[in-house]
């Protein structure tokens, strides 16, 4: 991203919060390839033969927060984190509806770390949607976290300037979580 880009895109965004909807058209080139990257990361985790590219994704969710009331969003790695917080939720609807259409019960998942989650399926998908909801009920701040370096790729430092911590509270947060989360799939994994 070029030096001057960060500054462009902070001020889009200030004009989109402001009700100019042409902004949020204006900032989609320049975030676009970092979407795709989010994008394409999140569907690695989905089961091979998922229809659902990355493209799509990104432009469902440009429509989905074309569609909404802007959110307040100080930054880029603010931005990118909503939109990873979308791509995951459209991932998470279109599980659903899928699940809908099939009568599959129970769901097993095989988790170590949340780092290494093999999220490669519609079940695992939704269980880990259910456990990270619970966390945000639990630990708003932590669940944030989770959220985007997980499904956001967003590092610690991205993060720290997004939420306005310390690296050393989010990375003690981003291990608590993983914790925490792991206690709750290992609980949905035991019949």
């Amino acid at each position: 991203m070029p030096e001057d880009q960060p500054s462009v895109v902070s001020q889009l965004l200030h004009h989109w919060a402001a009700g100019d909807e042409q902004a949020l058209g204006e900032l989609l080139p320049l975030v676009y390839n970092e979407l795709r990257r989010v994008a394409r990361s999140q569907l690695q985790r989905e089961r091979p033969d998922h229809t659902l590219q990355s493209t799509a994704l990104v432009h469902e969710a440009y429509l989905r927060l074309l569609g909404n009331q802007p959110p307040e969003l100080r930054n880029r790695p603010h931005f990118i984190a909503v939109a990873a917080r979308l791509i995951r939720q459209i991932l998470v609807d279109y599980a659903r509806e899928r699940r809908a259409c099939k009568r599959d019960g129970g769901v097993r998942i095989g988790v170590e770390y949340l780092d290494a989650l093999p999220v490669s399926g519609d079940p695992e998908l939704l269980a880990l949607d259910e456990a990270l909801n619970d966390l945000y009920r639990t630990d708003e701040r932590q669940a944030k976290i989770v959220d985007m370096k997980f499904f956001g790729g967003l590092s610690s430092p991205e993060v720290s300037e997004v939420l306005g911590l310390s690296r050393a509270t989010v990375n003690r947060d981003w291990a608590t979580a993983r914790a925490w989360l792991h206690r709750q799939m290992r609980r949905t994994e035991t019949p």
